[in-house]
C-alpha cells in the first residue's frame, strides 16, 4: 500500500515558504513537491480557505504564508488536507457474524483509536514555528541553500 505523504509534502513546501517573502509559484511549490501544480493549487486552496497560506495572482504573484507558524500546528494541515488515513492497518471485516472476527476487531478497533488519538493529540503540539526552529538549527550545523529553486542536501 503506498503511503499518502501529502502532510510531509505540504508541511514541507509551507517550510521553505516561511524562508522567503517571495510569493512561490505552484509550479515551484510542485517541483518541490514532486506533483503537478494542478494538485498543488487544490492543496493551497485548501490551506487558503483556513487562513494559512494567500495567493496573488499575475506577474510576479504565487503562494505566501498567511498564519503565524507559532500558532500553526501539524494538526492545523492535517485538518486542512481532510484528515487523511493516519494508520494503513484496518479490520476484517468479511465475517461480520464471526463471534471470534468480532473479538479481534474490537481489540484491534481500540487500539487503533487510541494509537490515532495520541497522533493526532501530538499532532497538536508540534507548530511550524518548532518545524522552523529546527531546520535552521540543521542548516547551521550544515550549511547549503534553504531556497526552494535550489537542490536539497540530503
Amino acid at each position: 500500500m503506498r503511503k499518502d505523504s501529502r502532510l510531509s509534502g505540504v508541511l514541507h513546501v509551507l517550510l521553505h515558504m516561511a524562508e522567503t517573502p517571495d510569493p512561490i509559484t505552484s509550479e515551484a511549490l510542485a517541483a518541490a513537491m514532486h506533483t503537478n501544480p494542478v494538485v498543488v493549487r487544490r492543496i493551497m486552496a485548501g490551506l487558503r480557505d483556513k487562513g494559512y497560506v494567500r495567493s496573488e495572482k499575475g506577474h510576479g504573484g504565487g503562494w505566501t504564508i498567511a498564519a503565524d507558524l507559532a500558532t500553526l500546528t501539524l494538526r492545523d494541515i492535517y485538518d486542512a488536507l481532510g484528515e487523511p488515513d493516519l494508520l494503513a492497518m484496518g479490520n476484517r471485516t468479511e465475517m461480520p457474524g464471526c463471534l471470534v472476527e468480532q473479538a479481534v476487531n474490537a481489540a484491534l478497533g481500540d487500539a487503533f483509536a487510541e494509537a490515532e488519538a495520541l497522533l493526532l493529540r501530538r499532532f497538536g503540539e508540534v507548530t511550524l514555528a518548532a518545524l522552523s526552529a529546527d531546520f535552521h538549527r540543521r542548516y547551521l550545523a550544515r550549511g547549503g541553500s534553504p531556497d526552494l529553486e535550489h537542490s536539497h542536501a540530503h
